[in-house]
């Protein structure tokens, strides 16, 4: 993922932002509203940040792994767990791509990490490789907008995604299933940027690579 010095440096204040914590509170009930979570279920957020996604969805699943390239984004997310007494299994992710992400899970979610990634539709494939059967996925990301989201500068590899290219990636790494969303609008600066939110699947598709 890109970015990297960007989040080691922002860990300590990234919680001190509301409108990023409102958006991943948003985020979070609207997976919880679409997936019917259980204590049964292995869970993993990808690109969890300091886990605003995770520490919510964590008491109503079984065990939550949360993985990120950014070592100072999991230490404060551990310090939180802690101080809230959650479990969270932390993996770092290999930022030369080489990414182990554990597994195999019942739900993959992610919440605005996507549009940092070089290769969406090979996170895709992943994703679909480190699911259990008919695991699912839960991602959140900016539709397609013209780069005026992000200040001069900063991290992202893509200008949000339009629906029917994530739709087609996911079919394309052999997910079903399917559906997309507005799962929020997000105000930055006074202009309006809707987040959807993409549920999906896994087919019956080879494990290998």
């Amino acid at each position: 993922m890109a970015g990297d010095e960007h989040f080691e440096r922002a860990a300590a204040t990234w919680d001190q932002v509301e409108r990023r914590v409102t958006l991943a509170h948003v985020v979070a009930r609207a997976i919880a509203a679409r997936v019917a979570l259980t204590r049964d279920q292995s869970v993993l957020d990808f690109g969890c940040g300091t886990g605003l996604v995770t520490l919510e969805l964590a008491p109503r699943v079984g065990t939550m792994a949360a993985a990120d390239t950014s070592p100072a984004m999991l230490a404060t997310l551990a310090g939180k767990a802690r101080a809230l007494g959650i479990p969270v299994a932390l993996r770092e992710l290999d930022t030369a791509g080489r990414i182990d992400l554990g597994g195999p899970y019942d739900l993959i979610v992610s919440s605005m990490t996507l549009h940092h990634v070089a290769d969406v539709p090979a996170l895709f494939g992943r994703f679909a490789r480190s699911l259990g059967p008919a695991g699912r996925v839960a991602l959140a990301d900016l539709d397609a907008e013209d780069g005026s989201f992000h200040a001069p500068g900063a991290s992202a590899l893509h200008r949000g995604f339009s629906r029917e290219m994530v739709r087609g990636w996911l079919a394309d790494a052999g997910f079903g299933e399917i559906h997309l969303e507005t799962a929020a609008v997000t105000v930055r600066q006074g202009k309006e940027y809707p987040v959807f939110l993409a549920t999906a699947r896994r087919g019956e598709i080879s494990r290998a690579g």
